[in-house]
């Protein structure tokens, strides 16, 4: 979860790869052990990587909508704007699920 939760962080703040998001990490690690306490500290680029293309995307995508749809409720029906991008060429051959996915939402 601390992995998840750093990168998710670090996207939201505009990192734009897994170095970008080591640091995030290193920068912010006093704020993010509000969350979670990174025992090791923050770990490098090739474990996050690891780790995120591990993650069920199904699963995913389902946390990400019902997250998103009770955003909605929150904001009694104001219009949230929607971004989504791939970043390209940083994923591993073989291997498209290392494949960064970004998310960027705005309230309007």
């Amino acid at each position: 979860m601390d992995i998840l939760f750093l990168s998710v962080s670090s996207i939201l703040c505009g990192a734009d790869g897994w170095e970008d998001i080591e640091d995030f990490g290193r920068a912010k690690l006093d704020r993010l052990r509000r969350y979670f306490p990174y025992k090791e500290g923050i770990p490098k680029h090739d474990t996050i990587a690891r780790v995120l293309s591990l993650l069920d995307t199904k699963a995913l995508q389902k946390s990400f909508i019902s997250w998103v749809n009770s955003a909605s409720k929150l904001t009694d029906g104001e219009v949230i704007a929607i971004d989504g991008k791939t970043v390209r060429r940083l994923f591993q051959k073989g291997n498209r699920q290392s494949t960064i996915h970004m998310v960027s939402t705005w309230a309007c």
